[in-house]
């Protein structure tokens, strides 16, 4: 064999070895997740609402929270609020958006992505359930009629921290806000949720299909699946007897 023949063969071989070496990565690397994103985010908008039906059962044992249920038109829960550091700028969450209908009952939740709590967070206060009830027609209108907004006095609502409440003064404010962790809202009385804004994706996924935040309040589709959370929420603003 001669020098070029044996050039040849050693290109060759050279080729097919690193063929080999990529054919056998390939095989090594961990499969392809071919779950579809709709899937995964219809998987999270579910966990949501299940965990959003055990905060209303820990509003069902407030008894005076009750009261404020009992007349409400709206309730925006944050299952799972989150901080990503003390202060302006806290990490917030999904939420959930159920408004009373005319007719009766509930309607299935629409759902959101919080910014931050403006008046920040106490310090070694990781997070917790948040809820804000929304007393009035003008409060549910915040959330359906824009995409982005926040609850405060800039935009015209009077939010009252629940623990600074005593009994009979919920009509004080649009929103009352309520947490079960001691210390999310820090030292003052009014709380201000930023940056809130409709989830387009997560609502599409949860329904099978594409709806405004209206359209879900009115009723035009529903998920079977809400059922519960829409159940706990008919007995927790059932009048007291």
């Amino acid at each position: 064999m001669n020098t070029k023949q044996k050039r040849r063969m050693n290109t060759i071989f050279y080729a097919l070895l690193a063929h080999a070496v990529v054919v056998h990565g390939a095989a090594a690397q961990t499969p392809v997740d071919t779950t579809s994103s709709s899937a995964k985010q219809e998987a999270i908008a579910s966990e949501h609402v299940r965990d959003a039906v055990a905060v209303v059962r820990k509003l069902d044992d407030v008894e005076r929270m009750q009261g404020v249920l009992t007349s409400a038109k709206g309730i925006f829960i944050v299952p799972n609020y989150r901080r990503a550091a003390v202060g302006v700028g806290a990490a917030g969450g999904t939420g959930i958006l159920l408004v009373r209908r005319a007719s009766g009952g509930w309607s299935d939740p629409v759902f959101y992505n919080t910014g931050g709590l403006s008046v920040g967070l106490q310090a070694g206060v990781e997070g917790g359930n948040l809820v804000l009830v929304l007393n009035n027609d003008k409060a549910v209108n915040a959330f359906l009629k824009k995409n982005n907004f926040s609850v405060n006095a800039k935009a015209g609502l009077t939010v009252v921290r629940w623990n600074k409440m005593v009994q009979g003064t919920a009509g004080a404010g649009d929103v009352v806000a309520w947490s079960d962790t001691q210390g999310l809202f820090g030292d003052v009385a009014t709380v201000q949720v930023n940056d809130i804004r409709f989830n387009q994706n997560v609502t599409n996924a949860y329904y099978e299909r594409t709806l405004s935040a209206t359209d879900v309040i009115k009723g035009t589709t529903n998920n079977p699946q809400a059922a519960p959370l829409v159940d706990a929420l008919v007995a927790a603003a059932e009048p007291a007897k």
